[in-house]
């Protein structure tokens, strides 16, 4: 479980302040598709940074399984990373002068994997990806639909519980985009990993089981609390081949109280009943 408290970040000088994010909380469930969906400059990929550790803000908290991740020393933010995420960004950053094999083992090393797992990690993600025939090729002579697969081989390779991914298909074309797309779903449900995809790109969102839309630092909507309010009424949410209602516990989800019932007319008493006038005879 993800819990993010009240986080809010702010670039600038007391003169020049740019609130990145304004007071943000969300609660993401372990194994769970989400999408944060939102413009250029909306704040998106700061909570990325925030979440992941890689950027700490002056406020909030954000708790993994139970622990403060900003609360940690760098040494331990450090091997947190290395031993539960995995990173994939729009830009790739791969070791270009490095061979695929190589590229993927310096994250392993990285995080600190025994030498007799590497061979096994290593071969097993560039299968994942397709570059098993890419191995001694250097990253340099790469496409770029080639070079964001090794990204995700790089990745994955940890087998993280959390993966996040920077517009992972901002810089390519449809065909290779639905592969990378279908490459990091695939990994979602096979390891029950948490995937958190920062887009601005709506058809990617739409393939998550949650869109969190960001607007100007704020949480804008979130499809998860939508959907529950809609069972919390009795009706049906969204639902298809790559989405689907997510479960959210709401506080205060108690049922409604059953409306009051009239209160009878008490029977008027004699004293208080209308005196009948005798008709004329």
């Amino acid at each position: 479980m993800i819990e993010i408290k009240h986080i809010t970040k702010t670039y600038g000088g007391k003169k020049n302040a740019f609130v990145a994010l304004d007071d943000v909380n969300i609660e993401i469930a372990d194994g769970a598709s989400v999408a944060i969906l939102g413009k250029s400059g909306s704040g998106k990929s700061t909570l990325m940074h925030a979440i992941s550790g890689l950027d700490k803000p002056e406020q909030g908290e954000v708790l993994v399984d139970g622990e403060d991740i900003l609360r940690l020393k760098t040494r331990a933010t450090d091997r947190f990373r290395a031993e539960k995420i995995g990173f994939i960004f729009q830009s790739f950053f791969v070791e270009g002068g490095e061979t695929c094999y190589d590229n993927v083992s310096l994250s392993l090393e990285t995080a600190g994997v025994p030498r007799a797992q590497r061979k096994r990690r290593i071969e097993s993600a560039l299968k994942a990806v397709d570059l098993t025939d890419k191995t001694k090729v250097r990253a340099k002579h790469l496409s770029g639909g080639q070079k964001q697969r090794l990204a995700i081989a790089r990745a994955i390779a940890g087998e993280p519980a959390i993966l996040f991914a920077d517009e992972p298909t901002g810089n390519l074309d449809s065909a290779t985009s639905a592969m990378i797309e279908d490459l990091l779903f695939e990994y979602q449900k096979q390891h029950g990993a948490t995937l958190i995809i920062v887009t601005h790109d709506e058809d990617l969102a739409k393939r998550c089981e949650r869109i969190i839309r960001i607007k100007d630092g704020r949480i804008e909507s979130d499809s998860a609390i939508e959907d529950a309010i809609r069972i919390a009424q009795g009706k049906t949410v969204a639902s298809g081949a790559h989405r689907h209602a997510a479960t959210v516990t709401i506080a205060a989800a108690a049922p409604l109280p059953e409306p009051k019932k009239p209160r009878r007319q008490a029977k008027q008493s004699r004293a208080t009943k209308p005196i009948k006038k005798e008709a004329k005879k």
